[in-house]
């Protein structure tokens, strides 16, 4: 088989850009080492960027999260026992962010790609990248038993932080950053009502939590907690027990309780792997950078790169021209260290982390004050958290 452009990993990045690849008439595969519905299974992040919305419209995916999305123009910060509201809209102009889940993201995209008959090859096994610094890369994987390759122009590595894309680049030819914090989040998904329209922050002495929703009727809820525990040790009920110890008594009123649908302990890190280009071969999304949670940034990270991707490779096939593949990488870190610097930053800020003195805890509280009393630290954070246009 021979293809323009190999992607490898169907998870949202894979898919997006097989989208954005297909309308600007660039020939791609997608080969994904797991089955459909264990990628349509995954719980992730469910709050977009407008440059991630933006994306999905161009990639002509977007008119179901245009109808049953949940556009958000604030958020809640939660501290000392009182909530107070971040203005997204008020300070950055008019912007906001929209709560979508992944998997109802994933799932339109896998039905655009479906109704393009574009192909994607699941449960493709022993996937190897190779040849790519030179001009005839080849992807190799297993299927049924037998050996096959793709010939392609270019490879895209879209296959997450444990893929195979950028553990087939040696060691000497990239530089990776690495920061592991001391604690995770154990997340609980239900089919409840949200406590609120928008999303609530809580930094509390018992840990940080997080209020957070799929839709009207689907809730997902985080609390900060050891990196040791264990998701199977964590009952329902004390899951929301401890949740409830959390939050203000305005909103532990408002918090409706049920059995969970899924439960499971995320650790934290921050990573980056410096280039991102590896002569023919592309890395993006996870394969290149994980951020904390906290801001909200590893899905829309995600669609930037893949983004300025899609522009390269226009470009490339339109103009014959090597600039947008030359800058990607430059590109790509350039929006990855701002989003890092944030969700460092606010991860830092909200939670309570083993052997935190009293001045730090002060310290905290101090820059909580600063910024809901300060319009002009609100905006800072306000402007970080709906993101940067595609530039």
């Amino acid at each position: 088989m021979h293809t323009q452009v190999a992607i490898i990993g169907a998870g949202p990045a894979g898919l997006l850009l097989g989208q954005l690849l297909y309308k600007a008439g660039i020939d791609n595969i997608i080969l994904e080492q797991r089955s459909a519905s264990y990628v349509l299974g995954r719980v992730r992040a469910g709050v977009l960027e407008q440059t991630t919305v933006e994306l999905l419209e161009q990639a002509g995916a977007g008119q179901r999260m245009r109808d049953q999305g949940l556009l958000h123009q604030g958020f809640e910060l939660l501290f000392a026992g009182q909530r107070h509201r971040i203005d997204l809209h008020g300070l950055t102009g008019g912007k906001g962010v929209m709560v979508y889940g992944q998997s109802e993201l994933t799932r339109d995209l896998m039905a655009a790609r479906d109704a393009a008959g574009l192909p994607t090859v699941y449960e493709a096994a022993q996937v190897q990248p190779l040849d790519f610094d030179g001009r005839s890369p080849r992807v190799r994987y297993q299927q049924d038993g037998q050996t096959r390759e793709i010939a392609c122009d270019f490879i895209a590595g879209c296959d997450g932080f444990h893929g195979v894309c950028r553990a087939s680049v040696p060691a000497v030819s990239m530089r990776c950053f690495e920061k592991v914090y001391p604690f995770g989040w154990l997340g609980l998904l239900a089919d409840t009502p949200p406590v609120g329209q928008e999303l609530v922050y809580a930094h509390t002495d018992r840990g940080f939590a997080l209020c957070s929703q799929r839709s009207t009727t689907r809730s997902r809820y985080y609390l900060q907690v050891p990196l040791g525990d264990k998701a199977e040790a964590w009952s329902d009920a004390a899951f929301w027990q401890e949740l409830r110890l959390r939050l203000d008594p305005q909103t532990r009123e408002r918090l409706v309780t049920g059995p969970s649908l899924e439960k499971s302990i995320a650790p934290l890190r921050s990573f980056v792997t410096e280039p991102m280009r590896f002569g023919r071969l592309f890395l993006a999304g996870d394969a290149a950078h994980i951020v904390p949670p906290t801001g909200a940034k590893g899905l829309n990270l995600a669609a930037s790169d893949v983004g300025f991707l899609a522009q390269a490779l226009a470009q490339h096939y339109a103009e014959s021209s090597q600039q947008g593949l030359d800058s990607y990488s430059a590109r790509c870190l350039a929006r990855t260290w701002k989003a890092q610097r944030f969700s460092w930053w606010l991860t830092s800020l909200l939670h309570s982390a083993p052997g935190t003195s009293p001045f730090d805890a002060r310290m905290q509280r101090a820059e909580l004050d600063a910024l809901v009393h300060s319009p002009a630290a609100a905006r800072v954070l306000a402007e970080n958290y709906v993101g940067l246009p595609l530039q």
